[in-house]
C-alpha cells in the first residue's frame, strides 16, 4: 500500500497511515523505515513502509532511528544497560556492549561509541576505524580530532592520523578552515591536513567573514577587523563586529557607541553613519530603525536617508528575479523596484509574497499578480483572504505560506501561491500558525482536527478544542489530549 506512494507522502503522513494500519504507534519514521512500540507487550521493534514489522526487539530498553536501515539498541535488562547498532531485521552491525553512541550529524558514515570512559569510532559495516582513545570529536565534514595522552590529533574519515602535530583542543572546520590557538598562543587558520595557512599578530576572534577576521585587543578588550594576510581594516575601537550569516554576505557591522559602521568587502572600506540597527537589502541600501519614532525607513551605504523612517516594516524579496522593497505604513502599502519606483497601484493590499508572483487584495477582489507583466488574474470565487503577520519573515522564512481562503459558499480551504487549491474548501475555519510549522488546525461541524499544507489529515476531526504549546500542538476531547510535534513548513523558497 505504502511503498508505492511515499516518496510523495510527509514521513509524518506515513507515520499516521502505518500507525492505523498496524494497530501500534510508528515512531521516527524516515527513509523507508520507522520504530514502532507495542502497547500490550511493552516491546518495541522496527517496521518498513509497507507495515511489517521487520524485527521485533526482546529487550526491555529503547530503539531510535539513526538514519534508513539502522537503528541503536538499547537492553535495559538488570542492572546493567547496553547497545548496539542494528539494521532493519535487527541483524547486529555493531555489536551489544557497555557502550553509547554519539551520532550528532546523524552521519551516514560514521559513529562513535563511547566505553568505560574511552571512545572509538565504526563505520556502519561495523568495521573499527580509529580504535578506543581517550576523546573523539567530530571536526568537520570529514574529520575528527583524537585525544591521546591529553593531546588532540587530526584524523580522516578512513582512520588515517594526518600530521603527527599536536593540538591543544579539538576545533571545528568550516569551508575547510579552523581557527586554533597555537603552540605559540598566537592565532592561526588550519587547513584539513593540519598544515598552516595564516598566522596572525593579533587575537582572532571569529573567521566567518573570510577572508576577513575579527579580532580582540586582550587588554581593551574592543574589536578590530583585518585580512587574511594580516592588513588592517579597522583599528581596535569597537565595541562589537558581526558578520553576515544569511544573503549575499557583502557586509560586516562595527558597533560603536550604538552606532554602526559598515565594512563593505568589495571596496574594502569602512562607511560610519549614525544609526544603531542595519539590514541589508540591496544595492548597498539598508533598512534602518528610528529608536524615536519606532519605525523604519531606507537608506544607503553612505548613510544618507533615501526613505524617512516613518514605515511599520520594510522587507526586501527576490521576485521573478528581480529586487524589490515592500514598505508599509498602517493600511498604505509600497513595493518598489530597483529605480524606487512604486509598481503596485493605490489600495492594493499584498496578502502572498512568492518567488514569481504576488497574491494581493484590490477593490475588495483577490489576485495573482506577475510583477513583470503587472497584469492581474483573478482568483475566482474567493470572497476573504487571512492575512499573514509581517512578523513572520525572517532569514529562514523568506516568503509567504500558502494562504487561508474562504469562498463565496462561506467555507475555509487553501490556496497556493499560483491561486490553486490544496486543501479544499470544506472547513468552517483554519487556524494557521505564525511561524514555520507545517501543521494546521481546521474546524468542522463545531470540532477541531489536524491537516498539514500537503493536505494529509494527521488528526480526525473530533477534538473539542486546541492549544498552540511551542513545538507541540495539543488537541483535547473528554478530557483526554493527544499531541501532533511540529514540523517545519517547506515551501518553494529561495535564499535572498
Amino acid at each position: 500500500m505504502c511503498s508505492a506512494i511515499c516518496a510523495a507522502q510527509t514521513n509524518q503522513y506515513t507515520k499516521v497511515l502505518l500507525s492505523k494500519k498496524i494497530g501500534k504507534e510508528v515512531g521516527s519514521y524516515a527513509g523507508g523505515y520507522g520504530t514502532v512500540y507495542d502497547p500490550v507487550t511493552k516491546k518495541q521493534g522496527i517496521v518498513d513502509s509497507l507495515g511489517t514489522v521487520t524485527f521485533e526487539s526482546p529487550y526491555r530498553g529503547s530503539i531510535y532511528h539513526i538514519f534508513k536501515n539502522k537503528f541503536v539498541i538499547r537492553s535495559e535488562e538488570g542492572s546493567r544497560a547496553k547497545s548496539a547498532v542494528i539494521d532493519e531485521k535487527g541483524n547486529e552491525v555493531i555489536s551489544f556492549d557497555d557502550q553509547e553512541f554519539n551520532t550528532p550529524w546523524l552521519s551516514r558514515e560514521r559513529i562513535i561509541a563511547s566505553k568505560q570512559d574511552k571512545e572509538a569510532v565504526y563505520d556502519y559495516k561495523g568495521s573499527l576505524i580509529i580504535p578506543h582513545s581517550d576523546r573523539i570529536r567530530f571536526a568537520g565534514k570529514n574529520r575528527f580530532f583524537v585525544l591521546k595522552d591529553k593531546k588532540w590529533f587530526l584524523y580522516d574519515f578512513n582512520g588515517k592520523k594526518l600530521s603527527e602535530r599536536e593540538f591543544k583542543e579539538d576545533y571545528n572546520f568550516e569551508e575547510g578552515r579552523a581557527l586554533i590557538v597555537n603552540e605559540d598562543s598566537q592565532s592561526e587558520i588550519i587547513g584539513t591536513e593540519g598544515q598552516t595557512l595564516y598566522k596572525f599578530s593579533k587575537q582572532i576572534t571569529d573567521i566567518n567573514a573570510f577572508p576577513y577576521l575579527i579580532t580582540k585587543n586582550k587588554s581593551t578588550g574592543k574589536y578590530g577587523l583585518i585580512d587574511k594576510d594580516d592588513n588592517a581594516m579597522a583599528e581596535e575601537i569597537f565595541d562589537e563586529i558581526s558578520p553576515e550569516y544569511f544573503g549575499q554576505k557583502e557586509y560586516l557591522y562595527l558597533r560603536k557607541s550604538n552606532k554602526i559602521t559598515v565594512f563593505y568587502k568589495k571596496d574594502r572600506k569602512l562607511y560610519p553613519n549614525s544609526f544603531r540597527y542595519l539590514n541589508p537589502l540591496f544595492d548597498q541600501y539598508f533598512n534602518v530603525y528610528n529608536d524615536k519614532a519606532k519605525k523604519y525607513g531606507v537608506v544607503n551605504l553612505q548613510g544618507n536617508i533615501i526613505i524617512p523612517p516613518e514605515y511599520d516594516f520594510i522587507k526586501s524579496f527576490i521576485i521573478s528575479g528581480r529586487n524589490f522593497i515592500y514598505l508599509k505604513k498602517g493600511e498604505e502599502e509600497k513595493l518598489l523596484d530597483k529605480n524606487l519606483k512604486n509598481v503596485i497601484s493605490e489600495g492594493t493590499q499584498i496578502l502572498g509574497f512568492y518567488p514569481d508572483n504576488l497574491l494581493i487584495r484590490k477593490q475588495e477582489k483577490y489576485y495573482q499578480l506577475s510583477v513583470n507583466s503587472l497584469s492581474e488574474k483573478e482568483l475566482k470565487n474567493i470572497s476573504f483572504i487571512k492575512n499573514q503577520d509581517t512578523d513572520y519573515f525572517n532569514p529562514l522564512n523568506e516568503y509567504s505560506k500558502p494562504l487561508v481562503c474562504k469562498n463565496t459558499d462561506n467555507r475555509y480551504g487553501i490556496l497556493d501561491e499560483k491561486g490553486k487549491e490544496i486543501v479544499p474548501f470544506l472547513y468552517e475555519d483554519i487556524i494557521v500558525f505564525d511561524n514555520s510549522e507545517n501543521e494546521i488546525v481546521v474546524k468542522k461541524e463545531g470540532r477541531y482536527g489536524v491537516l498539514n499544507f500537503q493536505n494529509e489529515p494527521l488528526k480526525e476531526i473530533i477534538y473539542d478544542k486546541y492549544l498552540w504549546q511551542k513545538e507541540v500542538l495539543r488537541m483535547d476531547k473528554d478530557k483526554k489530549s493527544d499531541f501532533v510535534y511540529f514540523t517545519r513548513f517547506k515551501g518553494t523558497t529561495r535564499r535572498l
